[in-house]
């Protein structure tokens, strides 16, 4: 499966907890990735150099893509919370 154009749901659903170009400490759950040009979300270092191995490794599927973008919102974001480790007591 291709990424679906002009939806950038990966780069905004999850967080990232490894350092991004332009963000150092990561990025949270549904906060856009400095490096997704907001007007056609895309991302502006796709196949540079500087594209990180998180990103590389996270492979569109149905599964977490669905099919539309916004399903794949939906989608991310109950992985998400799903994977979120349980509080402290």
């Amino acid at each position: 499966m291709n990424c679906r154009k002009h939806c950038g749901a990966c780069c905004i659903a999850p967080s990232i907890s490894s350092p991004l170009p332009n963000m150092p400490e990561g990025k949270a759950a549904g906060e856009l990735c400095a490096n997704l040009d907001p007007h056609t979300l895309s991302c502006k270092i796709w196949g540079t150099a500087q594209y990180p191995d998180v990103c590389k490794n996270f492979k569109p599927s149905a599964e977490s893509c669905g099919d539309s973008r916004e399903e794949a919102m939906e989608t991310l974001m109950f992985f998400e919370v799903e994977t979120m480790p349980a509080p402290l007591k």
